[in-house]
């Protein structure tokens, strides 16, 4: 394997281990008014054991470790091979096309573990990441585990655009206002500051959709089953789509509804990601390939 795919891999993991707990409050605010049967009451409960601040940890420290490496090693070959078809250095504008594909290369892995982290941190008690895995397999099988994939594509596709824009951005922005040093202790300043600016910056431009996202991830199979009129036996109605989804929100809260919860992940989106491009840096560096190093196309 690569040493982007390694460092892609644990810099993953590692930001999902440190950002799960505001992640699980951001999940919880975004979908509240969409699960009904969970009252103001049941809400507050699920936040006073300790293991409701992990539920959902599972799947994406696998998922999101496999996720980022994938994210990183399909934006550097992305960027290399844009940057020798049109004959140029890297510019702003390859980087966000090459952090889109990128992004819309991941689909494949973030869909299924966006759609088990939601329902793990959105369950009543808590289920584990494996039961709800096995749950939804067997009762819809490999395309269940796919539901809202194309809202999940659209985010990532925009928002890691903007992650590496943002990120390389700030970047030349730091290193154009600082004094002519090397020293270690500045360069890692300039990797979390930058790191941190690019998760804000990231979440900020696709929070609506994210929103959309969860909203569509949480409906079950079993929560759209109601009674028929006058009768025991019970209807399943169809799980709404991305726009359908969108509009009863609006119509629900106004605007306002598609940024329930922006303060708290962007304060998660700083940590997490100061954290994860230092770690991400660091071990590039390590394994000398670090940022200064020409990554060649496959």
């Amino acid at each position: 394997m690569s040493a982007d795919f390694w460092a892609g891999y644990i810099s993953g993991a590692v930001g999902i281990l440190i950002g799960n707990p505001l992640d699980l409050i951001k999940v919880r605010l975004q979908a509240r008014d969409a699960i009904p049967s969970q009252t103001a009451t049941s809400y507050v409960r699920q936040f006073e054991s300790k293991s409701a601040l992990v539920a959902g940890t599972a799947a994406p420290v696998l998922g999101y470790g496999a996720l980022n490496a994938l994210l990183f090693v399909s934006y550097n070959r992305s960027e290399a091979a844009l940057n020798n078809a049109l004959n140029t250095q890297s510019s702003l504008w390859t980087t966000w096309v090459a952090g889109a594909i990128g992004g819309l290369a991941t689909w494949v892995v973030s869909t299924p573990t966006e759609l088990i982290k939601c329902r793990a941190q959105l369950s009543s008690p808590p289920a584990s990441s494996w039961n709800i895995t096995k749950q939804i397999f067997k009762t819809e099988g490999i395309r269940g585990l796919y539901f809202g994939g194309a809202v999940t594509a659209l985010r990532d596709s925009i928002g890691y655009g903007f992650y590496f824009w943002s990120y390389e951005l700030s970047s030349k922005w730091v290193e154009s206002n600082r004094q002519n040093s090397s020293a270690f202790s500045q360069d890692a300043a300039k990797v979390l500051l930058c790191g941190g600016l690019a998760g804000v910056v990231t979440w900020a431009s696709i929070f609506p959709l994210d929103v959309i996202k969860t909203r569509v991830q949480a409906q079950t199979l079993e929560a759209t089953t109601v009674p028929l009129l006058g009768s025991s036996e019970s209807s399943t109605q169809k799980r709404l789509g991305a726009v359908e989804v969108a509009k009863k929100a609006y119509r629900e809260g106004g605007a306002r509804v598609f940024f329930r919860g922006l303060a708290v992940c962007s304060v998660r989106a700083f940590i997490v990601n100061a954290v994860q491009w230092a770690v991400y840096e660091w071990i590039m560096l390590e394994l000398g390939q670090g940022r200064n190093k020409r990554v060649e196309p496959i």
